[in-house]
């Protein structure tokens, strides 16, 4: 089967489970794991602005898509030449049965099984002792944080974290005031890269709070990705414990 996948995550899924650059055919320039794989496969345009054109030249079987990241107009005009399945991950629940489906569609159930094991097993062994309030921000002029309603805030969860605008949903803009209440500031290295400097810009508001830089990958990457975060969220809590 050929499968052009448009979501980064998606992506190193599919070579997680052993697909090869034969059976994996276009994927978006943010696909970039496992570079060693990716750098031989076509590359269809960005999450948001597809190369409808290129990607009909490459007749694939299959084309995986997701609500968030791809512009809806775009892939329902896909869906009259080829079979698209729209993925939506929310929960963990639903990153388990994202796998469970890509398992089943591709024959690799047993690969399904073990990395949803190895993610309940990250997820369950990285946690802090008592909860900590979090703002984690994705965004830079104009701020942006998590709603409850979205796979970061349930990552965030799961390892001990309270979302500081978990009464919120999706993406808010906030201001540096609304930040108050956070007992730390997580920085995220993507979709925004946030680097050292900003740290420092807001210490000048939060002199004594706790403000660090965090892998925007291992709280936003679904499929696979949490499975290989074990050290990193251990590594993580251990600040707070």
């Amino acid at each position: 089967m050929k499968v052009i996948s448009l979501v980064p995550s998606i992506t190193e899924a599919l070579f997680d489970f052993g697909l090869t650059e034969n059976e994996v055919i276009g994927r978006t320039k943010f696909c970039i794991h496992p570079k060693e794989k990716v750098k031989d496969v076509e590359i269809i345009g960005g999450t948001k602005n597809l190369n409808l054109e290129k990607i009909k030249s490459l007749q694939p079987d299959l084309i995986i898509a997701n609500k968030e990241e791809n512009v809806k107009e775009q892939v329902e005009e896909l869906m009259k030449d080829f079979e698209v399945l729209v993925t939506n991950v929310e929960t963990i629940e639903d990153n388990y049965y994202l796998l469970k489906t890509l398992g089943n569609i591709f024959h690799r159930e047993e690969k399904a099984q073990q990395y949803n094991l190895k993610i309940y097993d990250v997820l369950l062994n990285s946690k802090i002792n008592s909860p900590v309030k979090a703002a984690y921000l994705i965004w830079k002029n104009p701020y942006m944080t998590v709603g409850s309603d979205t796979f970061i805030d349930k990552v965030l969860n799961e390892i001990g974290f309270e979302n500081a605008f978990k009464n919120q949903k999706r993406y808010p803009e906030i201001k540096v005031e609304d930040l108050a209440t956070a007992d730390v500031i997580m920085l995220s290295s993507e979709p925004f890269p946030f680097k050292e400097k900003h740290i420092l810009e807001l210490k000048e508001f939060y002199p004594d709070k706790k403000i660090m830089i965090v892998d925007g990958e291992a709280f936003s990457w679904y499929g696979t990705h949490i499975a290989k975060c074990e050290d990193y969220f251990k590594e993580l809590v251990s600040k707070f414990n």
